[in-house]
């Protein structure tokens, strides 16, 4: 039976899980898709696919792979519209996270940013490592 949970994994957490399916990232990311709904911006959609279309990740994801995977998280995720802005992370481009966890509702956001990490808790919400998570469960 699914919690009514909803979680916020950071790009980095998301192309680990994508890559390395038994990591630590792996592991948290599909049990939280087990327990509740991932949720998903456009920005952060945006940004990663344009991070798993670099040239880098070519030897280990075919661009069908990515297609793919980006395909199903869209439909396996909860797509949530940003209408609160924030600004409170010491690198801006980490605010998208936030302003999606706290337009979301999120119950956390799994990360191993330590620029995002720093602001634990946020709004009452928990900003945890994938390993942290896990230990959670």
């Amino acid at each position: 039976m699914k919690r009514n949970e909803s979680y916020v994994f950071d790009t980095n957490v998301i192309i680990s899980a994508l890559l390395f399916g038994q990591s630590k990232p792996g592991q948290a990311f599909f049990a939280a898709l087990d327990r509740g709904q991932i949720l998903i911006s456009a920005p952060v959609f945006h940004e990663l696919s344009t991070v798993l279309s670099r040239d880098k990740f070519v030897p280990y994801l075919l661009r069908e792979e990515r297609e793919l995977f980006l395909a199903v998280l869209l439909r396996k995720a909860v797509l949530i519209e940003i209408h609160e802005r924030v600004k409170a992370c010491r690198d801006p481009k980490d605010d998208m996270l936030l302003e999606l966890a706290v337009n979301g509702k999120a119950t956390c956001i799994i990360s191993g940013d330590e620029d995002l990490l720093e602001l634990n808790p946020f709004r009452g919400m928990s900003i945890i490592t994938p390993d942290e998570f896990l230990a959670s469960l």
